[in-house]
């Protein structure tokens, strides 16, 4: 079992910063890749970014790509989301997941099997 914590989202004005974590216990060690994921109401779940436990992969999406930074810390069993130049479209509920298996793609959500509960980014304008 894999039990995520989200944390660091909150309000920022456009253009600014955010970093959110996800902290990750219990069977880390099985843990293939870690993902970020953000959905707004009546939207699909998006992809944001994913990273492989021992490092291997990165991916990210590509509205997301060249102002987000996922990365992670394996003695603390975290990975984080660094976000710049937030816009106002960036506003969502943020996810973390973590994947058990190897799968050809890692930017779906039928990708992960475990999640958390979510972080609320909002960004004003």
């Amino acid at each position: 079992q894999v039990q995520l914590v989200e944390s660091g989202g909150g309000l920022v004005q456009a253009g600014g910063s955010l970093r959110l974590s996800c902290a990750a216990s219990g069977r880390t060690f099985s843990t293939v890749a870690m993902g970020w994921f953000r959905q707004v109401p009546g939207k699909e779940r998006e992809f944001v970014a994913a990273i492989g436990w021992s490092g291997g992969y990165i991916g990210y999406g590509d509205f997301v790509k060249g102002r987000f930074t996922i990365s992670r810390d394996n003695a603390k069993n975290t990975v984080y989301l660094q976000m710049n130049s937030l816009k106002p479209e960036d506003t969502a509920d943020y996810y973390c997941a973590a994947g058990f298996r190897v799968v050809t793609d890692f930017r779906r959500v039928s990708s992960y099997d475990y999640w958390g509960q979510g972080t609320q980014v909002t960004v004003s304008s």
